[in-house]
């Protein structure tokens, strides 16, 4: 992606934003391959890509794009790739694949209210640490270094 200008990775990401999708029709992969010549991490082969064509150097390109395929999919144990928008059901477009848990979203007037209700309901993601410990525990450390003088001057 060094290899490129602004100016040809503006109009990609602008096409990446514009045409969400898993499975991108060969226009989308061809207009892609031509802004950005390796775009590896696609969930489509590098084919069109003549970065590595002239070396022959192993492992290849296709094997290591397969390799992260796989470890890509490995990772997540076969469920399916979501993100932060696969968790705004209200998001315009809504997003292509849910997030587990997340309900699809109800334009009507009470529904949404229900659903604004259940959002206000819902437990604050904060920690259930008494607020003393974070307090007294670098003072005890601070403590014990009264009592134990982890570097003792040489006797004489």
């Amino acid at each position: 992606m060094e290899e490129t200008n602004w100016e040809q990775r503006v109009q990609a990401l602008t096409h990446v934003l514009t045409n969400p999708t898993r499975n991108p029709s060969l226009h989308s992969q061809l207009f892609i391959s031509t802004q950005i010549p390796c775009y590896l991490n696609w969930s489509y082969p590098p084919i069109l890509c003549n970065k590595d064509q002239h070396t022959n150097a192993f492992p290849s390109l296709h094997l290591r794009w397969g390799f992260s395929l796989f470890l890509k999919r490995v990772s997540r144990l076969g469920a399916p790739e979501t993100s932060w928008r696969s968790r705004c059901p209200f998001q315009q477009p809504p997003p292509l694949i849910l997030a587990k848990g997340v309900e699809e979203a109800q334009w009507g007037d009470e529904q949404r209210r229900d659903y604004f209700k259940k959002r206000l309901r819902r437990k604050r993601f904060v920690s259930d640490v008494n607020p003393l410990i974070p307090i007294m525990i670098p003072n005890i450390l601070l403590l014990s270094l009264l009592f134990w003088n982890p570097f003792p001057e040489d006797k004489l």
